[in-house]
Order: structure tokens, then sequence, then C-alpha cells
């Protein structure tokens, strides 16, 4: 018998690209998928191509709020709806490929946390590459090697979007937190980036990371993504998420945390509160990586010609 899995597809006025992403979903080569798609109010056209897709599809699910509940609470209600044994988000933008779960699903053992595929951003073709990520060819990490990496020197590149992940859906209810603490009155529910735990948290059960030996999801570059239209705000959420989780998750790397954020803190201005909060002192100062990938700043840069 073979695991059902759920796609997890969280949409808001997606009109202009969710028939891709639907149908890299319903062509995926491994067929005994549930599709779950909760519309977040959407005012465009979106619900009546979503409408179209299910009379075709008895595998799309589809829910719709009443009013728009936000980013994260809907990514919350995605995960409630679905029933599958494992589980992996698609935005509404992004495309995988159609062999993505075929892949991925094999590499699952007892101490695989995730599998995690190889990531390429484009902004119109697909086949167009603008980056390509490396991670994967390496195709086992352990967890700590992974938990360092992504929380401290940001040499990989891991993803911080689950569109790229199947996880086992258990793992991803336990995960789940909407609510962080903040000094900056930053509201978690509205606006953000709380996906980023489902890495985090999920890695803390097991003892290794893997990967799909290639590229098997592309993430879209476009001016309408949040991430892309609100970049320094989507940083600072990140930069909470991260203390949050090594206070309360791992707190043998805090010193190295703290050195890190010490070294951002010379480049980029508004970590103010998380800085105090934290009580960075100088002395933690050491040569790691910034928070901002180059890559970052080249996409703002294209998006701005």
């Amino acid at each position: 018998m073979t695991p059902l899995v759920s796609v997890l597809i969280p949409v808001y006025n997606c009109e202009k690209f969710i028939a891709e992403a639907l149908n890299c979903t319903i062509n995926q080569t491994y067929r005994n998928i549930e599709i779950i798609i909760c519309d977040n109010a959407s005012t465009d056209g979106t619900w009546d191509i979503l409408e179209d897709y299910a009379r075709k599809d008895s595998r799309i699910k589809l829910f719709r709020n009443e009013e728009n509940i936000g980013i994260v609470l809907n990514f919350g209600k995605c995960i409630e709806k679905a029933t599958g044994e494992y589980g992996k988000f698609l935005m509404s933008d992004d495309l995988s490929s159609e062999t993505f779960i075929e892949h991925a699903l094999p590499l699952f053992d007892n101490d695989t946390a995730f599998v995690f595929s190889g990531v390429r951003l484009f902004f119109t073709d697909p086949q167009v590459v603008f980056q390509e990520s490396a991670f994967q060819q390496k195709e086992v990490y352990s967890v700590q090697e992974y938990l360092e990496d992504i929380l401290i020197y940001h040499k990989k590149g891991f993803p911080v979007s689950p569109g790229c992940t199947l996880f086992r859906m258990d793992d991803l209810r336990k995960s789940f937190v909407v609510d962080i603490p903040n000094d900056e009155n930053l509201d978690f529910k509205k606006f953000g980036t709380n996906d980023f735990l489902y890495y985090l948290i999920t890695a803390t059960r097991y003892k290794t990371v893997k990967t799909i030996n290639e590229v098997e999801s592309f993430f879209r570059c476009h001016n309408n993504s949040i991430t892309m239209s609100n970049i320094e705000k989507v940083m600072i959420y990140y930069g909470w998420l991260q203390y949050y989780f090594v206070k309360n998750y791992r707190k043998d790397l805090l010193k190295k945390f703290k050195a890190r954020l010490f070294v951002f803190k010379l480049y980029k201005k508004g970590y103010d509160k998380l800085y105090s909060s934290i009580k960075i002192r100088p002395s933690y100062s050491c040569c790691l990586y910034l928070i901002y990938d180059t890559i970052k700043t080249k996409i703002m840069r294209k998006l701005k010609k």
C-alpha cells in the first residue's frame, strides 16, 4: 500500500499563476495524492479557476476562508485539512517537477527528518536559470551540520521555504507555531515566516536530513511576491524566528547565534530590539556569514530594472 501524500497549496489572488502550479501537481508521477487548497478570500478570479480544476480531478479538495486570516493561519488550515501520511507545500506561484514525490518519498527512513530537492530561481521561464542551489550535491547531512549552517554559517544555501520539501504530516502539525514572542510588536499571524520552523523544529527529532540529488523545485521571482516586495521586513521576522528556535530548542547554539547577529548588526539596521533582548556584546564579534545572501541583492536589482 503506497502512503497518501498531501500537497498543500495556500492561495490568495493568484489567478495569474495558479493553473501552472495545479498542472505540475495533478501530473505527479506518484498518483496517491490529495491536493489541499485553502483560498484566503481571494478577490480576483482564483476561486473560479480552482473550481474548474476540482470538477475535473477528485483528488482536489477546496476550502475557502470567509475573510483573509493571514498567511500563517492559512498555512495552518492546509495542515489541518490534510489526511495524508506525508505532505509538501507548494506556493501558488511556484512549480515542482512531476517526479518530485516519486523521488523524495523512498529516501525516508526512521532517522530522516525531511527530504528536499535542489531549487532553481526563475523569473518567467522555469527552464531559464537565474540561480540554482548546490546543497543537493550532498545527499545526506547530519542534523547538527544542517542546523549550524542554516542558523549561523550560511554556506550551503539551504531553503527556508517548505515548497521544495517533503515532510511527515505529523511533523508539520507538531512544528506549527503561530505566535512568536518579540519586542517589536510583529504580528506573526498576519505577516509571518513561521514556515521556517517546520524545518528547524522537525530537525530536532531526527538524526539526518536528505536531498534529492537534482533540481526539482522552481521558485518564481516577481514583484508581487511577499518575500521580494517586503525583503527588509521579512528578514526581521526571520531573525526573531531563529532566536525563538535557538532559545527554546537549541540553547547550545545560542553563543554562536549571537555572534552571527552581531556581525549582521555592523551592516544592517532594524534589529536593535532583538540585539538588546538577547544581550549581544561586541566580544561576540567574529567572522561569520551574514543573514543576507548575495542572491537576494541580485534579485532585487533584477526586479527594479
